[in-house]
């Protein structure tokens, strides 16, 4: 039943504006059910990268000529886009990185090692990624800090009272997922941040399965750092964002030397630029950032609590319809959840479920989604995985129950 607070969704409408959901796989209609992974893209996306390099790209903080002109204010704009969509105070705090993981690495690499020290603790939880795991254990290798784990009931929702223990003087930073990318669970973040920062933590928010689905605000939240990817909001690959405070970036060293981040250089000394050049050496992503700009403009103009509410319709009929299958066993039944749906069947592994889905036209994933400490605290080796963007619809929730029947029928 559709949420009598939000406006109706037409996701008929939406999917029109997606050019590759026309298209077909093993001569069958497309059922794309992987957002998760990377989300398609609209033809407004499309069209504003198509523009960029037909209209208006030249390199940018550089050129006099009008051209450069152009492409600067337009990459600069989508800064501010960005700003406004994280509600930041300051488009200095938009860091463009190439996506959510390069984020975290900057926050590891520079945040990190300036004020972290041997026996200084981070705290994860089991349900993050492995791009909020590895950086932070490669700078326990580098420093000897340690790294402590929030662990999750068997719905796959963080135990906060075993987080709260974890808190201590040693604690320096806490960096945790706003929505887990295998199984959907969405955390109580709000909760988790205000516990940290009552002993003074700063918090580091993985928001890439959140952006998509709700709005964030960075200064509501009052997170210390956050991070996302462009291509999971319905834009392009190769652009993300990292968002940080303005006084932990500006206290924080360069990530990496180049172009375009310094203020004068000779070869005794360099002096770096300001706030947010500083992280962005090199030529950027300009068209990236530019086409995310455009995912930000059509999600808002969308309507991201329409959007929300049409996914989590579509979760609740999914899960339903699911749930019926002999043998089929949801991995992740948090309350709050976002529109991911992870499953094994005890008939098939979940590599054969995905191969013969294919066949059947339908796109899911298969595997451990770079979730293996998570899918080891489900005694699982792996998944399989529906993710549901705002262009889904009952009949492709209907279709992925047909593929899991032949599924059975196979295996059975």
């Amino acid at each position: 039943m559709t949420d009598l607070q939000t406006p109706p969704f037409d996701a008929l409408r939406a999917r029109g504006d997606f050019p590759i959901l026309k298209t077909t796989a093993h001569g069958k209609p497309l059922v794309f059910l992987d957002s998760a992974a990377s989300a398609q893209k609209p033809r407004q996306v499309i069209e504003a990268i198509t523009h960029v390099y037909e209209a208006e790209y030249a390199n940018i903080h550089r050129g006099v000529y009008e051209l450069s002109e152009k492409t600067t204010a337009a990459f600069e704009n989508s800064r501010e886009k960005v700003r406004a969509f994280l509600n930041a105070r300051e488009n200095r705090e938009i860091i463009f990185v190439r996506g959510a993981t390069e984020g975290i690495n900057l926050v590891a690499q520079t945040y990190g090692k300036r004020f972290l020290k041997e026996g200084d603790e981070i705290v994860l939880s089991v349900l993050e990624h492995h791009s909020n795991i590895v950086p932070w254990q490669m700078l326990r290798d580098m420093t000897g800090v340690v790294l402590r784990v929030v662990p999750v009931n068997d719905a796959g929702e963080i135990e906060v009272k075993a987080y709260e223990k974890l808190l201590n003087a040693r604690t320096r930073l806490v960096a945790m997922t706003q929505v887990s990318n295998a199984i959907g669970t969405v955390t109580p973040i709000q909760k988790i941040i205000r516990l940290a920062h009552e002993k003074g933590i700063p918090v580091l928010v993985d928001g890439c399965q959140a952006v998509p689905h709700q709005k964030v605000d960075v200064q509501e939240l009052d997170c210390d750092f956050y991070v996302f990817s462009g291509h999971k909001l319905y834009g392009p690959s190769g652009i993300g964002v990292l968002y940080g405070k303005a006084r932990h970036l500006e206290a924080m060293p360069p990530y990496q030397g180049g172009g375009d981040m310094i203020r004068s250089v000779t070869f005794e000394k360099t002096d770096y630029g300001p706030l947010p050049h500083k992280f962005e050496a090199g030529t950027p992503h300009i068209a990236g950032a530019i086409g995310l700009s455009a995912a930000i403009d059509y999600v808002e103009e969308l309507g991201l609590s329409a959007i929300k509410a049409h996914e989590q319709n579509l979760l609740r009929y999914a899960t339903e319809r699911l749930s019926a299958i002999e043998g089929l066993r949801i991995i992740g039944t948090a309350a709050e959840k976002s529109s991911i749906l992870s499953f094994t069947l005890a008939a098939a592994h979940p590599h054969d479920i995905g191969t013969i889905l294919d066949g059947e036209g339908i796109a899911i994933r298969t595997g451990h989604h770079c979730a293996q400490p998570l899918m080891n605290r489900f005694g699982v080796p792996a998944t399989a995985r529906a993710s549901f963007g705002l262009y889904n619809t009952t009949e492709d929730a209907d279709a992925l129950v047909a593929g899991l029947h032949k599924v059975l029928e196979i295996f059975g």
